[in-house]
């Protein structure tokens, strides 16, 4: 047996809440911006992921006119910094809804690091920092979904293993459903299978 959902029946919020439960977990972009008048803005938004290889787009959804995309729309510049679970207090914290002017890096406490490319800092103690330049924005709906070409990135020495980010020592975060949150867990590798060694079967092919 199934429960059916109508969201055409069902509240905005209501129906937000079940999305946010169901697909999960979700990365988080830690997204720095600075407002046209030079305050900088840190704010988590967990509506992300890669559009594009080639040429390097990543995309996050806006819920609502946030300080994040009017400094976007503003500045055409922000980065996406990794959020770590060892700093989960201060994530959250920058998800409190200061007022326009009050820069979430001095509120909460979290130290900056120049950028290369951009103007908006990065976050000193997140190991990843993907430096973007705006692609180009869709509306829909209540959201804004805000596309960034990575103009460069930013990686810690102490978190890549033979050349490559390793996400055991990027512990990364992510968001889950009502206020919950989720650490990396265990991590289970498979190869993918080529249809030229294709045999029908799924699970130990060392057999």
């Amino acid at each position: 047996m199934r429960i059916d959902f109508d969201p055409a029946a069902l509240d905005r919020n209501s129906f937000y809440k079940l999305l946010t439960s169901v697909v999960v977990p979700r990365p988080i972009a830690w997204v720095s911006t600075v407002s046209a008048d030079g305050t900088d803005n840190l704010a988590p938004h967990s509506f992300f992921t890669i559009s594009c290889v080639e040429p390097p787009v990543v995309q996050f959804t806006s819920v609502g006119r946030k300080d994040s995309l009017r400094n976007i729309e503003a500045t055409g510049e922000f980065v996406v910094n990794l959020a770590p679970e060892r700093l989960f207090e201060q994530i959250n914290a920058t998800a409190t809804d200061f007022p326009p002017g009050v820069s979430e890096f001095d509120a909460v406490g979290v130290a900056r690091e120049p950028s290369l490319r951009v103007k908006p800092p990065r976050v000193a103690d997140s190991p990843v920092a993907l430096e973007c330049e705006l692609h180009s924005t869709l509306r829909l709906g209540d959201s804004t979904v805000v596309l960034g070409t990575v103009v460069h990135a930013a990686v810690a020495e102490d978190v890549v293993v033979d050349g490559h980010p390793e996400v055991t020592k990027l512990r990364p975060l992510t968001r889950l459903g009502k206020d919950e949150w989720g650490t990396l867990g265990e991590v289970q590798e498979i190869s993918r299978i080529r249809y030229a060694d294709w045999d029908g079967r799924t699970g130990d092919r060392s057999s």
